[in-house]
């Protein structure tokens, strides 16, 4: 890696000349497919965009000229060679590098990302602050055809074209996100990407005149050949925009001279550039839904370590669920599943291969998908809407103003509630139980097991259930022999797991398994201690509450979500009501964003593992 050691920031790589580049993006996707195969991260996406970056920082004045990446999936090369390769080992490790875009870890990042299709709106707010301050700095979003399907891309697009913004939207387009990308915008950019009679013609012009006449042709013939050739540009146009493209995103000679003479040009640029996820690394090209983030692997025989099966473990909750629905769907034909873009990652592939035509992707739109099952409600079907717990922040409106001021029989899945792991902050689901506490009518519903998780799916989808919200972890749970018949939970109903008359221990969802742990080791010590598994945040067990408020002076409760607003709240608002004189010890997520690390080492940073929960118990004990 002759070339790749003596890059730490951009200024070092403009010195180079462009056959040196392809020489570059060859030592960086090297380095990425070496470094991932020992520390898993989202290894796919950055494959596809070495060379884009390379011109991207190549081209443009980075860091004054601002380029934002959308997700940041693809930002491997961008952190590589903005002075963070020898750093590069601790990437989405505890106090390491972040596995996304981040504004404190770099000033190379504009702006932070994790969610998909903010970068068009956030570049707009840059352009138009570079145009208040008088300054000629370029903007560049860089954003996926998978996140384009999200509705704030659109939103960015009409705004920037009627401001007339100085931005430069760089599509992406590889046709998937993590899955295969669905619906009409899939279509059109296939349509257009796909014209040979006028991709021959741009090439022989390409190949006939250099750079200063083709910057001529981009600017007087190109969007006027297009729109005669290829109807389907006039979206983009419409919008304001003026379009450049389709053009080979893997050829970084082709991609430098382009964006050198679109540097040139004022106004809302799109520049459609084709890409291939996981480029250079044929597994990956061949499987890119498996490739999206692999875990670790064997770079030279391709085996990914982590899909080995370890049939010791109990089965991960997304795959009960998705086995779960089915078998609910073959019973009840009004079930129907939605999901946005996430079919493989919560395991709502399993009905869709089996029953095509009752399962919805709908693409990188949350808040459509949930209003999208309010109407499949509202016309008497019974919609499973799963989406991960922080992309469920993103509907928060639809949930409030579509389902349940209409009481709809909506059931939102939450995949992933909880701390993630590695993703770090901009994926935690730490915060559902708090925002879907406070809606009325809202049913908001844990499981502490996948026997519980199957009954709350069964629960939910009986007539008249009204919205409600299953929340669940990523990951193994406890109970191997989970396929167990149906039974009806009472809803707002919890359960008391043991007695005791020291102190309390209140826990909602899968912490309650590590309360168990806990508790078991204090009782070895003569601790006696009432275990209780709500279930419920909303509506909460209040016989269970009164028996805690009357009995013990003292009580922990322990979730996987935010101490602000979630059960510890409820719990203590519950007893303020009552005038129960309880001291409350309140587990779990502290105000504050937990950064990325292993699911186990943030648990253990929070407290409420089996080891914290156990230390609360012996000090509560020790005050007593």
């Amino acid at each position: 890696m002759n070339l790749l050691t003596s890059i730490n920031t951009p200024a070092d790589l403009r010195r180079l000349n462009v056959i040196e580049l392809v020489n570059l993006s060859g030592e960086i996707r090297d380095f990425i497919i070496d470094k991932c195969s020992s520390n898993p991260g989202h290894f796919g996406a950055s494959l596809g965009t070495v060379e884009l970056t390379v011109a991207l920082h190549y081209v443009f004045n980075t860091p004054y000229d601002k380029v934002i990446w959308d997700v940041g999936h693809q930002a491997y090369t961008h952190k590589i060679i903005t002075g963070r390769r020898n750093v590069f080992d601790s990437n989405r490790k505890y106090n390491g590098l972040s596995g996304f875009p981040k504004i404190k870890e770099s000033e190379y990042d504009a702006f932070g990302v994790g969610h998909a299709s903010t970068s068009i709106s956030a570049g707009l707010g840059f352009a138009i602050a570079a145009r208040l301050n008088g300054e000629n700095r370029k903007i560049i979003s860089v954003i996926g055809d998978g996140s384009f399907t999200g509705g704030m891309a659109f939103e960015g697009l009409n705004n920037a074209g009627w401001e007339n913004a100085n931005i430069l939207v760089v599509l992406n387009d590889n046709n998937i996100a993590i899955d295969p990308n669905v619906g009409a915008l899939k279509k059109y950019l296939t349509r257009i990407t796909s014209s040979g009679k006028y991709n021959r013609l741009k090439k022989s012009v390409w190949d006939m005149f250099g750079e200063g006449r083709l910057r001529k042709l981009f600017r007087y013939v190109g969007n006027s050949l297009k729109s005669t050739m290829i109807s389907e540009s006039n979206l983009f146009e419409s919008l304001g925009f003026r379009y450049f493209g389709p053009i080979d995103g893997h050829d970084v000679g082709m991609l430098v001279q382009t964006l050198s003479s679109l540097k040139t040009i004022s106004g809302p640029i799109l520049l459609h550039v084709i890409t291939k996820k996981g480029k250079g690394f044929k597994p990956a090209e061949k499987n890119q839904t498996e490739w999206h983030a692999p875990g670790r692997f064997d770079r030279n025989t391709g085996k990914i370590f982590a899909l080995t099966p370890d049939f010791s473990k109990p089965a991960k909750y997304q795959d009960v669920f998705g086995e779960t629905i089915v078998e609910l769907a073959e019973s009840n034909p009004k079930i129907v599943g939605i999901t946005p873009a996430m079919a493989t990652g919560c395991s709502l592939n399993f009905m869709m291969s089996k029953m095509p035509k009752r399962v919805f992707d709908v693409g990188i739109a949350e808040a459509h998908a949930v209003t999208f099952s309010a109407g499949l409600a509202a016309a008497g079907h019974k919609p499973f809407c799963n989406i991960y717990s922080s992309f469920m922040q993103r509907a928060f409106d639809s949930v409030i103003h579509d389902v349940a001021l209409q009481n709809l029989d909506v059931v939102l899945c939450l995949d992933r509630g909880g701390l993630v792991g590695e993703d770090g902050p901009t994926h935690h689901g730490v915060y559902d139980l708090a925002y879907l506490r406070l809606i009325p009518g809202m049913t908001v519903a844990a499981p502490m097991n996948e026997i519980e998780l199957r009954n709350m799916m069964y629960t939910a989808q009986l007539p008249g259930s009204g919205p409600f919200s299953i929340r669940y972890p990523r990951g193994h749970g406890v109970s191997p022999n989970w396929k167990l018949p149906f039974e009806k939970i009472q809803t707002g109903k919890g359960r008391i797991l043991r007695e005791g008359n020291d102190i309390a221990v209140l826990s909602i969802g899968h912490p309650g398994n590590f309360a168990v742990e806990a508790i078991n080791r204090a009782e070895a010590e003569g601790l006696s201690v009432m275990h209780c598994d709500m279930r419920f945040v909303k509506p909460i067990d209040e016989e269970i509450l009164h028996l805690a408020g009357q009995k013990f002076s003292r009580v922990i409760t322990v979730e996987d979500g935010t101490v602000m607003g979630g059960l510890g709240s409820a719990v203590a608002e519950f007893f303020a009501r009552n005038n129960y004189d309880c001291k409350v010890k309140m587990l779990g997520v502290p105000d504050s964003y937990i950064q990325q690390g292993t699911v186990e080492e943030l648990r253990a940073n929070c407290g409420f593992d089996a080891e914290g929960i156990y230390n609360a118990l012996i000090i509560m004990n020790y005050k007593l």
